[in-house]
């Protein structure tokens, strides 16, 4: 096993077990070996693991892709800028084929947190909708609604910020 670099750069490990031994691997490319009655562990670099098993990650999938529109204040409505945009991010979410779209809906800290869920689920289902009637398949798309959770731009309660008036489409 070996532990692949993040595609952002995040920090992750992983627990490898085989029988009595256990090993966890927490630096990219530092791989396990297991053998029939035992473990170890090395260090590995980009060009060995490249070399090694190069067939194998020339098939993976493409990182996901995070798409971000933007929204007028207490509805549903997209703003110029990012109705504008709208085709090209339908077109690059569409684009990758088998995958799946989650649209995340946001909103920011106007109103209680009741209604915020409410207008964040709203558009993401309204951005889900138009995804499906450009073509892409319902069952692989999903929507969701965050509310006033995960602002992009921290603000007091009752702050208007637009940048927290936001779908993310993630397509992975």
């Amino acid at each position: 096993m070996v532990l692949l670099p993040s595609p952002a750069g995040a920090t992750s490990a992983v627990e490898v077990a085989a029988g009595p031994s256990r090993a966890v691997l927490s630096r990219p490319y530092e791989a396990a070996e297991i053998g029939e009655r035992s473990m170890s562990t090395r260090q590995l670099d980009a060009a060995q693991v490249q070399q090694r098993y190069g067939r194998l990650l020339a098939v993976q999938p493409p990182p996901e892709q995070r798409l971000t529109l933007f929204f007028e204040l207490g509805g549903a409505q997209l703003t110029a800028d990012s109705a504008a945009q709208l085709d090209t991010v339908i077109q690059q979410a569409t684009a990758r084929p088998g995958g799946e779209i989650v649209v995340i809906g946001h909103t920011d800290r106007v109103g209680t947190m009741e209604a915020n869920d409410l207008l964040s689920l709203q558009r993401a289902q309204a951005i889900r909708e138009l995804l499906i009637q450009r073509g892409f398949p319902a069952t692989r798309t999903e929507a969701v609604g965050h509310g006033e959770r995960e602002p992009l731009v921290a603000t007091a309660d009752e702050v208007a910020e637009p940048r927290n008036r936001r779908v993310e489409i993630v397509v992975r």
